[in-house]
Formats: C-alpha cells, structure tokens, sequence
C-alpha cells in the first residue's frame, strides 16, 4: 500500500517512480538564516549546494524560539499551546504520552529509522530520549552543550580566543574557544562521523530516515580555530543593539544564557561583542562542513538521487541586536529559521520561495514526498505545491508563541505569568502579550515589515494602515482565540 500511495504521489508532482526515497533530516541549532544562500557573508558552501539542488525557503518560521518546545512542535507536527509545552524542562511524553513522532511515523511506514546528534531536545540522560522513534538507539542525542569540551591527545593547545574569558562559564568551557583541533575534537565532528559509518549499513536496509542533529552555532562558540580563520571579524556585519522604540518591556528578556544571572551581568564589551559575533559564524561553518562530509558520502554511495535533504534550524537567534542575546523572544530574529528542501527528480531546483512557512509543516511534507499517508490531526499542511512553483502560497500567515518568563519551568508554580502571541503576515509582525491567568491582553505591537528597518519601531500606537491591522489581529485570534 505504501509503495502504491508513493507511485500516485511522484506521478502528481512530476517526480519519476521509483522505490521510496530515502530522507536526510539535516538540524541546527540555534541558527538564524545566516548562510550563504541567504545572502550572509557566512561561508556555507555546503548548504549553498543543497539549496541548489532544491527550494530554499526565505519565510519560514518556528512556533516557539527555544529548544524544547521548537523540537516537540516540529516532530510532531502540533503547537506548542497544542502540546502544552512551553519549556526545555518537560518532555512532550509526560503531556502526550503517545503522541506520533515524525521518524517513529516513518519507522511504522517500513523505514529504518536511526539519529545521530542533538534532534529531540537533549535531555542529559539516556532515559529521556525517545526510543521508540529508532531503529537503533540515538548517537550523542544527550549532553549538555557546556560539556562540550575539546577531546585530544596530549596538551590542548593555546586557546586564541581572548575577549570572553571573563565571562560566563559554560561548565568548563570558556564562552569563546579558538583551538587548533580536529573536528573531531568537538560533537558536531563526531556526529558526522557516526553518520558517515551508518551510511553504508543503511543503503542495505530499505528505505532509511537519517536524522542529523548538529549542536552548532549554539554557545558556547568553540568551533576549532580553521573555522574562524575563514573570517575577517572586521567584515562581519556590524552590530545594530537599537532597541525598537516603543515597545513594551515584556517584549525584552535579560539575556541571561550568555550573559549570565542579572546579579552579576555586565554589559559586553565591544571586543567580546565581536568576538562572540565572529564565534557564532565560526560554528556555522563549522556545522556545515560536517554536513559536507556526509553528502560527500552519500554521493560516494549513490544516494543522493534518491533522498530527501531537508535541512531546518530549530529557531533564529540574536547576537547583541534589540540589546538581546541567544533566543526567547518574539522578534523576527527568533522566528524565522532557515529551511531547505531537495527532493528528488524535483520539478525546480536552486530557487528561492517567499511563501509563509511553519516548522509545522515539514512532518506531512515529508509525508506527502515519500507517498507516507497523513497523520490525523497534524496542523501543518504539505509543501509540495511551493516545491513545484515557487510563486505559490500555502497559508496566510505564521504564528510564533512565547511565554514570560522565557523559562516557566523556573517558576514556583511552574506557570508563566503571561503569553506573547505573534501573528507574521505578508507585511505586519502582530504580537500580543496576554496575562496568562485573566487572558487580557496587557500589550501589543505592529512591525511594518515592508520599511527599510522593519522591527525598530512599534507602529501599534499609530497604524499605517487600520485595515491590515485588524486583518492581522483577526488572523492571530482565530488561531488563539481570546478568553470568553
């Protein structure tokens, strides 16, 4: 039945028959759409290529702007408000313990299912991974990025990284490192490499799904130091910190994953600014070169004329802009990730799609290119029209959620005390901050995402345009209705 359901697929988005293909799912994390393809300075020639080979989507967004909940959301294709899940601190089983996943869909569908690296949130231990997705138990799925210290034989060598060093501690690692290792040296090295042996296992098992989870560019930014020789840190855009004018405090966070406890924080200096903007496009080609080591392979194999690339990061970042640093908010920055996907005999390659996307909405597109059928109640929708025309739409917006405090979890009732709603339109950014006990919206704003710097101004007070703010309030409602 599988196979029957592929061949009527191929047939209706002008792939060529043939047996199932085979899915590389490609994670970031951390990363905002900064590469190459984008048109970032970052050197990303690897990912450059995938999105040559595919549809590179230009507006995609995640439904939370943090770990966890991201992750949960995009693998099983629900909500985070859906789930209930709003934190790093709660695994999606413990609310919905028998939800599908994405790859134990593809495992249920005759696919050999393994992972290797960061996909599902890392939860320190073993226990708490899902192994009921896999075929075989997950490679390096657990850690804490902070134990992400640089393995070598003999004396490490001299760290030429020295701005941060004052700063916060990442358990042993310093905020920034700079050493000349291997890749290896690092997880994301190991990962490719625990990938590149898999291969060959998995040409011989059928239609496989390989989940690729890179710990990179997440902090802290120690990428080994050929990385950082690929920039000059003069070059690296400049820093905009500008706060948008007008807008609520609640919309801010403290910025405490790299800056450390209020307490003690204090304000970057401009050489530690650049330093951690250079070891953040560092990690980035970093993680790409690990991703060029495993294409390389699978062309070595012969499979990529038959696998789905598709490569998704779990949510954007801020390096110093609206004063932020890291993730956890609304804005643009954290909402929209890069996403691409190379699909097989694909009817467009090398092109660039504006179409509002949702992370959502990868679990049933992924479905709908290996012929798998749909899974009941997923709140994506299938993005195969966009992979045939790059002009077509799918939906009319993209809905972004998150709670303050960033971390509820920390709480003594482990209940936000608000919930910050974003609604991203073709033109507006649309936000309002409900009190998450009452519902009354307790603030909001509108960013016009048509001007020169579109998110350093609140327009709210003064809409340029009533009816297209009561089109975006109306759009954010329907998806997150206001309490009777």
């Amino acid at each position: 039945m599988k196979h029957l359901l592929f061949a009527l697929l191929v047939s209706s988005c002008g792939m060529a028959a043939s047996s199932p293909p085979n899915v590389l799912l490609i994670t970031a994390d951390d990363l905002r759409p900064e590469l190459g393809c984008y048109g970032s300075p970052a050197v990303t020639p690897n990912l450059d290529a995938i999105a040559a080979r595919g549809t590179t989507f230009t507006r995609a967004y995640c439904q939370q702007a943090v770990c966890n909940p991201s992750r949960s959301s995009m693998l099983t294709g629900l909500r985070p408000s859906t789930l209930g899940l709003y934190t790093n601190g709660t695994h999606f089983r413990e609310l919905k313990p028998d939800v599908m996943t994405l790859p134990l869909w593809f495992k249920e569908h005759g696919y050999t299912t393994r992972c290797s690296g960061k996909l599902f949130h890392n939860w320190h231990t073993q226990e708490k991974g899902d192994a009921r997705s896999w075929s075989a138990p997950e490679f390096l799925h657990y850690a804490n990025h902070g134990d992400d210290v640089p393995r070598v034989s003999g004396r490490l060598p001299e760290n030429h990284a020295k701005q941060c060093e004052d700063m916060r501690k990442y358990g042993s690692v310093g905020m920034c490192e700079c050493y000349d290792v291997p890749d290896e040296a690092y997880y994301d090295g190991r990962v490719a490499a625990e990938a590149v042996r898999l291969l060959p296992e998995l040409k011989k098992a059928g239609p496989f799904f390989l989940a690729l989870g890179f710990w990179k560019p997440h902090a802290p930014f120690n990428a080994p130091k050929k990385y950082w020789d690929l920039y000059d840190r003069s070059k690296i855009p400049v820093l905009n910190p500008s706060r948008p004018a007008e807008a609520p405090e609640i919309a801010f966070h403290p910025s405490t994953e790299i800056l450390g406890p209020l307490t003690t924080q204090k304000p970057p200096t401009p050489e530690q600014i650049a330093e951690m903007r250079h070891g953040y496009f560092a990690g980035i080609s970093y993680m790409d070169a690990q991703v060029g080591k495993v294409v390389a392979e699978m062309s070595k194999q012969g499979m990529l004329e038959n696998t789905v690339i598709l490569f998704w990061g779990d949510h954007g970042y801020h390096l110093g802009e609206h004063g932020l640093w890291a993730k956890t908010s609304n804005f643009e920055l954290d909402a929209r990730v890069p996403l691409i996907i190379a699909a097989p005999h694909a009817k467009q390659r090398g092109v660039k799609a504006t179409a509002l996307v949702e992370m959502l909405d990868i679990f049933p597109t992924l479905n709908a290119l290996c012929g798998l059928p749909s899974v009941p109640a997923l709140e994506g929708v299938n993005l195969v029209p966009v992979l045939d025309d790059p002009t077509a739409k799918v939906k009319s917006a993209a809905f972004t959620q998150h709670p303050r405090p960033p971390y509820p979890d920390r709480m003594p009732d482990k209940q936000p005390t608000h919930m910050g709603y974003s609604v991203r339109t073709e033109r507006w950014r649309y936000t309002e901050w409900r009190n998450w006990k009452t519902g009354v919206v307790e603030a909001s704003e509108l960013y016009d995402h048509t001007s020169e710097q579109p998110e350093l101004q609140n327009v709210i007070a003064r809409p340029p345009d009533d009816a297209a703010l009561l089109e975006a309030k109306a759009l954010l409602r329907a998806q997150f209705p206001l309490r009777p």
